[in-house]
């Protein structure tokens, strides 16, 4: 029985040996299959540092390079970036004639559902014109919107201060449907007259 047990041992022993050689091959063809797709690591990262430092036009430029050869994980990654890189161009090609057009453009953002862009364009506009009473009635729709209420209300105040038909417009605009509610805004809308 001991002689057996021995065997047995060896048998197992001579097994797991062969365990190994066989895990060892697999490994050296993991880190080869890694090594191969490294250098694509290697260019997303180069061109996530580009877009950082926003030098967007490099960065699209290396993830449009990289994109057909890119492992599968970082190729959703890639295409998000890349329209980032795309939006941060063309927000510095915009060039408006007029405040206006630019109160156009702020409005579209808003429209579409980009409230941040919206609120820094609408911001752009009072800081190169402060006196832009529709500039401060559209941001008062976007904070309304987003459910700033206090916001809403400097914003609608200021709009009206600057030209009292904003309180008119305010009256019948659906934008404002969030504010309705709240006293604050119908004291502003309706003011008791002395």
């Amino acid at each position: 029985m001991r002689a057996s047990g021995i065997s047995m041992m060896q048998d197992a022993r001579a097994t797991a040996t062969s365990r190994k050689k066989n895990a060892t091959p697999t490994a050296k063809a993991d880190s080869r299959a890694r090594t191969g797709s490294e250098p694509a690591f290697q260019q997303y990262q180069a061109a996530v540092v580009q877009l950082q430092q926003g030098k967007f036009d490099k960065a699209l430029v290396m993830l449009e390079k990289l994109l057909p050869e890119a492992p599968m994980e970082i190729q959703d990654r890639c295409r998000i970036y890349m329209n980032t890189c795309r939006r941060q161009m063309e927000k510095s090609k915009l060039a408006f004639q007029t405040p206006e057009e630019h109160y156009d453009y702020a409005i579209s953002l808003l429209n579409t559902g980009y409230f941040e862009e919206a609120r820094e364009q609408f911001n752009l506009i009072l800081t190169a014109h402060p006196g832009a009473d529709y500039a401060f009635y559209g941001l008062a729709v976007l904070e309304s919107i987003t459910g700033r209420a206090s916001d809403c209300l400097s914003s609608l105040a200021k709009a009206i201060e600057l030209n009292s038909k904003n309180r008119l417009q305010a009256r019948v605009d659906n934008d404002f449907q969030n504010m309705v509610d709240d006293p604050r805004f119908t004291e502003l809308l309706y003011p008791e007259v002395p």
